[in-house]
């Protein structure tokens, strides 16, 4: 076993030198960037026909919020004043289907790489409960990978005739059909073998027992290929599933819910291995998923596929593995909280200029009635005031941008994508994928960028805090003596806040109004800003706003500002990012300002081996700036840093746990000295 999986440093740096041609596709309409076409528009599937699906099957999901109309309408009433009740449920309910079963396409991508890694990448594996698998199946799904099982199934302890013999969990015969299985109401797409000797399927496919894999015929699955299937072979034959030649029945395809649904802190399951609807979150970020395990099925750890993947630690994830910028650059699953204060603070600082490809990114002024506060967050022609995501800040054309190139991060019109790099080794260079090409050549592109303005409302009327308060035993954890409480806010209001609240002082905002603060002279408007928070007049005006009883209210925790790493002094990789560099794979989704940022200066770098410092330039362009984090539902979210390095780490999910990694975390936070593993000079 230990050869096999020293053999994929070669072949599977086919994972690793994979093009688009040479993925395991039926033929494709067209050949290369700009000319092919998607499974969809290639069978004249128009975006159209990709309906938003409308069941409220989730609906216990999210503190049950999409259960009372009025709430969610409440809650989105100062973005859209005339939105109704039934409206703005509708509006919540597709976002949150869109984010947990909509695929876009990307099993094709995701079948392509298990077959181009000989098998070490399977997801068909990583969902199935065959005795060969060592190491996991349904009933330790959670405490061993990660994930999250998916309500009403059970495990399945043999053969699935209705699956071609694969051990997949089963559906509880107590709940009622997946409504997004409905082949009569979301036809898939009808391409290849699907329709004749296997079923054309859903668009949203099957469900298959984890939260945000779903199952999908595969068309290349033909009559040929049926014959020669052997499950049992797929399980326990290494010559047999590691054939490139071998076409599986199914493809898996992915949703953002795979990498953002999880627990919810304040409502944790009794048994984590057995949540209920009740006990899941759409927004906190998959805290727990160990992409080692999850990557490579059959864990060998001599294997150099497992030994890089195994540098992220639970809950994070190199993001650009797949569209390499040749750094190991693990980090944190983004959480969603408190998204209309983020907007408010993007209002006031956030603005950024597009040129160039970035002008085609769609914005909320198409979806929402004119007069609505979110038309504010464009102005013809070229500007935007947006939040920024990603770790680096780099996402940062518009709140729509940012959401629809993550569907293109995970495999939707891969057809074009795999166009522009080499997967997970590059080599080449790299070229933008460009949104005028996925506009004229994707339906599933257009279908996304349809629906992710639902998305958005759903997260601006559910991404709520997730309060200690409100957890099984967690008042337990709170003091209630008034005295040290104001203390804590007086030391954080001047420690803190300068970086960690979206309530500063209105002083604090006037230093990024000149147009220029935004591109080439931001680090001086920084530098000025900083300088500010360091004066007694910062910190008197922001210990009164920090005393308030309402501080903690519609408070993102958060200034969104982009921090020079140079500051920060915390791994320099996350800042190094360069995929959304001018010219690059996400050219067309950082703005220009982004692009124009000068570089933050010298950091001190050692050498990996002798420990050496050496002094490094910090490139300008983008490079070299953080976004601080927001500290909402921090009780919960530990460990901490961008990379999940403080803090020690405890599967379970539950309160006692969540707390236990809190405690440490926040000590190595607060005392650096107090730190484990930190390589001393």
């Amino acid at each position: 076993m230990g050869h096999r999986r020293l053999a994929w440093l070669l072949p599977a740096l086919s994972v690793l030198g994979l093009s688009c041609s040479t993925l395991p596709l039926i033929s494709m309409c067209g050949q290369g960037s700009g000319r092919v076409l998607d499974e969809a528009m290639c069978v004249g599937r128009a975006a159209e026909s990709f309906l938003a699906a409308d069941e409220d099957y989730f609906r216990d999901m999210d503190y049950g919020i999409t259960k009372n109309a009025a709430q969610v309408a409440a809650a989105l009433a100062p973005y859209v004043p005339s939105i109704s009740p039934d409206q703005a449920v509708s509006a919540a309910v597709k976002g949150r289907n869109n984010w947990i079963v909509w695929t876009g396409g990307n099993d094709r991508l995701w079948d392509g790489l298990s077959v181009k890694s000989a098998g070490i990448l399977d997801f068909l594996k990583t969902i199935s409960n065959h005795p060969s698998i060592k190491n996991y199946s349904r009933h330790n799904r959670w405490q061993y990978l990660g994930l999250v099982n998916e309500p009403c199934f059970d495990k399945g302890n043999g053969p699935r005739k209705d699956r071609y013999g694969l051990w997949l969990d089963v559906r509880s015969e107590a709940c009622p059909p997946d409504p997004f299985e409905n082949e009569a109401k979301y036809p898939g797409v009808k391409i290849g073998a699907r329709g004749k000797n296997i079923p054309v399927g859903s668009y949203y496919g099957y469900a298959t027992g984890v939260v945000g894999l779903r199952l999908f015929p595969n068309p290349d699955f033909d009559e040929a290929a049926a014959k020669r299937w052997d499950p049992e072979r797929y399980y326990t034959d290494p010559a047999y599933y590691n054939d490139k030649k071998l076409i599986k029945p199914y493809r898996v395809g992915m949703s953002c819910g795979f990498c953002h649904v999880g627990p919810n802190p304040s409502n944790p399951p009794a048994d984590p291995e057995h949540p209920k609807w009740e006990n899941l979150n759409s927004n906190p970020g998959a805290q727990y998923f160990w992409v080692d395990r999850i990557f490579v099925w059959d864990v060998d750890e001599s294997s150099f596929a497992y030994q890089l993947f195994h540098t992220s630690r639970p809950g994070a994830l190199d993001t650009s593995f797949v569209s390499t910028d040749y750094m190991n650059n693990p980090r944190t699953m983004n959480a969603v909280y408190n998204l209309g204060a983020r907007m408010a603070l993007a209002k006031r600082w956030g603005k950024e200029e597009l040129a160039g490809g970035e002008l085609n990114n769609e914005h909320l002024n198409k979806y929402v009635p004119p007069g609505s506060p979110l038309t504010q967050f464009y102005q013809a022609p070229n500007t935007v005031w947006t939040p920024r995501v990603l770790k680096d800040g780099s996402d940062s054309v518009g709140a729509l941008g940012a959401l629809n190139r993550v569907f293109v991060n995970i495999g939707l019109f891969s057809e074009e994508w795999l166009e522009h790099f080499r997967p997970f080794v590059g080599g080449t260079k790299f070229t933008p994928f460009e949104i005028a090409v996925a506009n004229r050549n994707s339906s599933y592109w257009k279908a996304t960028e349809s629906q992710t303005p639902d998305v958005a409302l759903f997260f601006l009327a559910t991404a709520r805090p997730d309060y200690l308060k409100d957890a099984p035993g967690g008042r337990g954890y709170l003091s209630s003596d008034k005295g040290e409480l104001d203390r804590g806010k007086v030391v954080f209001a001047e420690r803190c806040a300068r970086c960690h609240s979206s309530k500063l002082p209105e002083e604090a905002f006037r230093f990024f109004q000149d147009p220029s603060c935004a591109g080439g002279n931001y680090l001086k408007c920084w530098n000025d800003y900083w300088a500010y928070t360091k004066g007694s007049g910062f910190k008197m005006s922001m210990t009164r706003i920090a005393l308030a009883d309402d501080f903690a209210s519609g408070n993102y925790f958060s200034t969104d500002l982009r921090v020079p790493v140079t500051l920060l002094e915390t791994n320099a990789c996350s800042s190094l990012a360069t995929n959304a560099l001018a010219g690059d794979i996400w050219d067309n989704f950082s703005s220009h300002t982004y692009k124009s940022l000068p570089s933050v200066g010298k950091i001190t770098v050692h050498h990996p081996i002798t420990g050496a410092p050496y002094s490094y330039d910090m490139p300008a362009g983008g490079r070299g700036y953080i976004r601080p984090p927001s500290l909402i539902s921090l009780w919960s979210s530990a460990p901490f840093l961008l990379n999940n390095s403080l803090g020690d780490f405890y599967w379970s999910g539950s309160v006692t746990d969540r707390m236990k990694s809190f405690d440490s975390g926040i000590e190595q936070l607060l005392w650096p000295e107090k730190r484990k593993g930190d390589r001393k000079y």
